[in-house]
């Protein structure tokens, strides 16, 4: 692979942010935020398993994360088997390069064993709100976050796979999911066949605040930022453009408004229901 262009942690972070402030830390102790800022989604992979030695590790170090007062309500499923995941590849056919992945997880929100644990030890569950899906929501998401970090730091390339969602019925019968366990997002795992590209984030003075939110700017700063990143990623086509036309000057702000113009997983919801959730 070509080698990162980013020699320093002072050039990851002016790549990301438009206002990156000055980096005066460059010692060991940022090699691992180095590798973080170096990361980008990979949808190309090398024709190269990834051993079960290394899944493993990576499933404990994923596992390890934090997890709401210990309650652990996260699990991770590898699809091991490739004829599993081809099945998953065509639930989220709109993303044609999940099938060519050597490997897929699925990381799941699970709060079926903490009402295990209460059935056994004969005490009410009092807790069967919104809160309870919401934790194991929470979980799942710090796990996946984790196992990426991880895997990107022993060589691998990630991207997640929000799509699950879409067919949450379906995935959920595919992995045998009780109720109380439901889909979080895929994982697509595999050796990068070239190096991740860097993508440019919203400034850090609309994104991390000092003592209390604020919107201040917020707007000029989205005009800034669409036209900068539009300058070095321009997006090769334009979402929705039967509906929208094409414009000249198509940025993030556009592609997302387009985007969240149609509906997306309105029966998630109920899905979530029929888990047996209460959402109230």
């Amino acid at each position: 692979m070509t080698p990162s262009p980013y020699a320093n942690l002072q050039d990851l972070i002016t790549a990301r942010y438009s206002d990156a402030s000055e980096v005066t830390v460059t010692d060991a102790s940022c090699d691992l935020p180095h590798a973080m800022l170096s990361r980008g989604s990979c949808r190309t992979f090398l024709d190269r398993p990834v051993s079960q030695d290394v899944l493993n590790v990576l499933c404990a170090a994923a596992l390890a994360s934090p997890t709401k007062s210990d309650l652990q309500q996260r699990d991770i499923i590898l699809l091991q088997s490739a004829k599993l995941r081809g099945k998953l590849a065509k639930l989220v056919s709109s993303q044609t390069w999940v099938a060519d992945a050597p490997m897929i997880a699925v990381f799941c929100g699970n709060n079926r064993r903490q009402r295990l644990l209460h059935a056994w030890h004969d005490v009410p569950f009092a807790n069967d709100h919104l809160d309870a899906f919401f934790n194991a929501v929470g979980d799942a998401a710090i796990a996946l976050g984790a196992f990426v970090t991880a895997a990107e730091a022993v060589g691998l390339g990630c991207c997640p796979i929000s799509a699950v969602r879409n067919e949450a019925h379906a995935v959920s019968e595919l992995l045998n999911l009780p109720k109380h366990v439901f889909p979080f997002a895929g994982l697509a795992i595999g050796y990068p066949k070239e190096p991740a590209k860097i993508a440019k984030r919203l400034p850090l003075s609309v994104t991390c605040h000092v003592d209390q939110y604020s919107e201040d700017g917020l707007q000029d700063a989205v005009e800034t930022y669409d036209t900068a990143r539009r300058k070095i990623q321009p997006y090769t086509t334009q979402r929705l453009s039967d509906a929208f036309g094409l414009k000249n000057d198509y940025g993030w702000s556009d592609d997302k408004v387009r985007q969240y113009s149609q509906q997306e997983r309105a029966d998630f919801g109920a899905y979530i229901r029929a888990q047996c959730f209460k959402l109230d």
